[in-house]
């Protein structure tokens, strides 16, 4: 029987929830709304900050790719900010309540490299004393960075191809294969075809892997961004410290002349060190490694240092320091290891470079002159040369002093000087 429709009970309309205020970030959920929040932003896109063509490029492709599963391929000098393209990839995809999981493959000895990708089962080698999850396992639902790729070994290289393409790997002494849901994310600081020539990657892992390359620009061709990112870090530094510092018009101007060889990573070390030196606002005295000495440049991929002949044993002992200390991210410690001296010694290092800066940045203000004015139309006598003592002119018409005769002890005055 039909009920009078009068009778039936009216659903209210379902009410939207406001999406900007606490109900929205509860309706869309934590890490959605921190993608938008992070969308939003004027000066960059996700961790990445910058607004220069070349940049705006790079988001796009991110925006692209981030909600696939494919693998991506970044290719950028050292210090160019690669991490951080993956890890913004990382949280603009579905995969952002998962784990980042980042690895350097150049810096795992290669005898350990595939316990430390893979994992290793109980008893698998002397010390394995429990079963260990490798970077693969870790990654589980989540993205897995492979920085500097081109320095895995060749062998290492065959066998991440296969877990690629196989979706399962085993770990190291065991027979289990173990399904693999991870998403890849690779980078290399050199041109993936030169790193081929050379034998550093194979070409079949090469093509693997750039099924989405990613080119990061260089700092140098970044244009207005190099002071976005100075007066960023600065920030940074005085939201820890609760300080106010600044960077004034010179030394805005000395950062923007800069070409930056280590990028981003050189650029944020730079000013750490500045404002350690600064009282107040950063200035032009205070940017301590600029310029380069004498034309020192970076090799192919960042990770050396050129030098031009005749440059002095000073200048390159300065420059291998800072170019070490910008390569391990500002820590001395580990800059003082891998140059082989002490950490009393790097600091003393340091600080002499630190005077040299203040030093050489002061005006140089002439001391006043002591002599009195030449009279008008007196003839000036030639200057004594360093070191010498002048000696009275002898009166006309008089003797000059004979010479000393052998065996004398008496010395003239000017043989003493």
């Amino acid at each position: 029987m039909m009920l009078p429709t009068e009778c039936l009970e009216k659903t209210p309309p379902a009410r939207q929830p406001n999406m900007d205020g606490a109900e929205g970030r509860r309706a869309l959920g934590p890490h959605e709304h921190q993608r938008r929040e992070r969308q939003q932003r004027p000066d960059g896109f996700g961790l990445l900050f910058g607004v220069s063509p070349r940049m705006l490029e790079v988001y796009r492709m991110i925006r692209k790719v981030a909600p696939t599963d494919a693998t991506v391929f970044v290719v950028g000098e050292s210090g160019s900010g690669k991490e951080l393209v993956a890890h913004t990839i990382h949280q603009f995809s579905s995969r952002a309540g998962k784990p980042f999981v980042a690895v350097n493959c150049g810096a795992i000895p290669a005898n350990l490299i595939e316990a430390e990708l893979f994992g290793y089962e109980k008893g698998a080698f002397t010390g394995a004393v429990r079963a260990h999850k490798g970077f693969f396992e870790r990654a589980a639902g989540g993205t897995l960075f492979l920085d500097e790729i081109a320095e895995m070994a060749p062998e290492m290289q065959v066998r991440l191809l296969r877990v690629l393409d196989a979706g399962c790997f085993t770990r190291v002494g065991g027979d289990v294969e173990i399904p693999c849901d991870v998403r890849v994310v690779a980078a290399t600081n050199r041109p993936p075809a030169l790193a081929v020539d050379d034998n550093h990657l194979r070409e079949d892992l090469m093509y693997r892997l750039a099924v989405f390359p990613i080119e990061l620009p260089p700092l140098r061709e970044r244009g207005d961004d190099i002071a976005l990112l100075a007066r960023h870090f600065v920030e940074e530094l005085n939201q820890k410290t609760g300080a106010s510092f600044g960077l004034t018009p010179a030394a805005l101007d000395k950062i923007r002349a800069h070409p930056w060889p280590g990028n981003v990573r050189e650029l944020k070390n730079c000013l750490h060190r500045a404002y350690i030196l600064a009282d107040n606002n950063i200035d032009v005295e205070h940017l301590v490694t600029l310029p380069r000495q004498n034309g020192a440049a970076r090799g192919a991929g960042g990770d050396s240092l050129r030098f031009a002949i005749g440059t002095s044993l000073e200048d390159m002992e300065r420059e291998t320091i800072f170019a070490t200390l910008d390569h391990c991210g500002g820590n001395k410690r580990r800059t003082a290891e891998m140059l082989g001296v002490s950490l009393k010694t790097l600091y003393n290092r340091l600080t002499e470079y630190a005077a040299e800066a203040r030093q050489s940045a002061a005006p140089a203000v002439p001391a006043p002159s002591t002599e009195p004015a030449e009279p008008a139309g007196a003839t000036a006598l030639p200057a004594t040369p360093a070191g010498s003592t002048a000696l009275p002119a002898t009166p006309a018409g008089s003797t000059a002093m004979p010479a000393a005769p052998a065996g004398s002890t008496h010395t003239m005055e000017s043989d003493r000087a």
